[in-house]
């Protein structure tokens, strides 16, 4: 299993993560992980310092490209076409960008909250409106993204694996929302982020790969960000699989493609070239990382609970029954200094959750269920 680095080490950071509080806060909110880079990544981003090979990207190379559709193949079955994939700076872009070319001004998109908050913001961004299907407890409610589409809504922004929550969609029922979206001419953007984060015994299912229907219709954001911990660096592709949807990468300003980093574009490629053994460890860690905090919970906390995530190291704990209102997290940080991401910038059903970073040492758990369970009389 992987390890992660010391406080004291990590405190030497200065990402978001280690800059936003003050020391004596365990920071346990935004989406970074507190493991070593992966080395052969370390390697080859010091090695490209050293030659000095800080410039701009080469629109036309295609080796991350294919680093990462070889470890598709590998990990899911599935083999995206190089030829129809193109880089951006984030996930963030790519389902922006795409948005702008599928939706007419002030269409609906449907979410499904809770979910990953800049959701709401890209929607905007693109020029559409929000239209609400909130998730079932454990699944995507259809018929009502169906009722969505009839009313008017242009398509369907998933999350898949969905994030807060860590479910992994079913094939079944990924195939079934191509089939609702189809009969209704929409569209699909999936953000695959999580992806390589799939925790050992569960199947992901890329969207691409569900039904004829799903690629002429559908378009996945995929990254090694999360994976391998590159946020910084600014690297990720659209994917598409029909003539249909080809239109939209061709319709790409160049612009959109040279401001991914030339550091995250080397680093994707090195990541899923060579550290699938080590992404394997880490997804090794974060399971074991789920046992201490489940443990933690029933000893100390049992009033907080957590469905197991099947994807990521994000653990989504309701926290309602402390009563602490509609944001624990605001107690949490106030008095046990144990900083959490909101629950309700996932939404309005995010009222009474917080959600905790466990890609972090197994005694940060201990101490931070620790510190807000002191809070509780």
């Amino acid at each position: 299993m992987n390890t992660a680095d010391p406080l004291d080490e990590l405190r030497r950071r200065t990402s978001e993560k280690w800059t936003t509080y003050s020391d004596d806060v365990l920071p346990m909110f935004v989406a970074e992980m507190d493991f070593p880079l992966p080395p052969p990544i370390a390697d080859a981003l010091v090695a490209a310092v050293s030659r000095g090979d800080t410039g701009y990207v080469n629109p036309h190379d295609r080796s991350a490209s294919r680093a990462f559709a070889s470890y598709a193949q590998d990990a899911w079955g599935w083999l995206p076409s190089v030829k129809r994939m193109s880089p951006a700076t984030d996930v963030s872009v790519v389902v922006v960008e795409s948005l702008r070319r599928l939706i007419v001004p002030g269409q609906g998109v449907v979410i499904m909250p809770p979910v990953y908050p800049p959701f709401y913001d890209l929607v905007s961004e693109a020029g559409g409106s929000v239209v609400e299907v909130p998730m079932l407890e454990d699944a995507m409610d259809l018929e009502a993204v169906d009722r969505a589409l009839a009313d008017g809504a242009g398509g369907v922004l998933l999350c898949n694996p969905h994030n807060p929550t860590g479910l992994v969609h079913s094939s079944e029922q990924l195939a079934e929302l191509s089939r609702i979206v189809a009969r209704h001419n929409g569209f699909v953007v999936s953000d695959e982020i999580h992806a390589p984060l799939t925790h050992h015994g569960q199947q992901f299912t890329p969207y691409l790969t569900v039904s004829d229907e799903a690629r002429e219709h559908g378009v996945a954001a995929v990254s090694g960000s999360k994976a391998f911990n590159l946020a910084g660096l600014k690297c990720a592709f659209f994917v598409v699989e029909s003539d249909r949807m080809d239109y939209l990468l061709r319709s790409l300003p160049e612009e959109v493609i040279v401001r991914t980093g030339l550091f995250g574009l080397i680093a994707t490629r090195e990541g899923f070239t060579h550290c699938r053994a080590w992404l394997d460890d880490t997804i090794t860690t974060i399971e074991s990382n789920f046992d201490v905090l489940d443990r933690e919970l029933a000893a100390r906390l049992p009033s907080v609970t957590v469905r197991r995530a099947q994807a990521s190291y994000l653990a989504w704990l309701d926290m309602s029954a402390l009563g602490w209102g509609a944001d624990p997290s605001r107690t949490a940080l106030r008095e046990g200094r144990v900083a959490l991401t909101r629950g309700t910038d996932f939404g309005p059903q995010g009222a009474g959750f917080a959600r905790m970073n466990l890609a972090c040492a197994p005694g940060t758990i201990v101490e931070a269920v620790s510190r807000i369970a002191a809070l509780v009389p």
